[in-house]
């Protein structure tokens, strides 16, 4: 899922957080829940729109969401 977008794909587009920023959140920072995701990173806290699909409010849905990439994590 991750492995084909660069690490400067922007996950949170309202906040300009990569998809960089938030795996080493994930990895170094131990930001394992939603929360300690938003709290270290910013992302998914002005529209929501990345956090999961049913909270994405753009005609144009994204392609990756914070939940889909915690869950992958994981899971690893």
């Amino acid at each position: 899922m991750m492995a084909s977008y660069p690490m400067d794909y922007e996950v949170c587009k309202c906040k300009h957080v990569s998809l960089g920023e938030i795996l080493y959140a994930i990895k170094e920072k131990n930001a394992n829940t939603l929360e300690k995701l938003q709290n270290i990173t910013d992302a998914g806290t002005a529209c929501g729109s990345c956090v999961c699909e049913n909270d994405d409010i753009g005609e144009e849905k994204l392609d990756l969401y914070l939940v889909d990439i915690l869950k992958k994590i994981a899971n690893e």
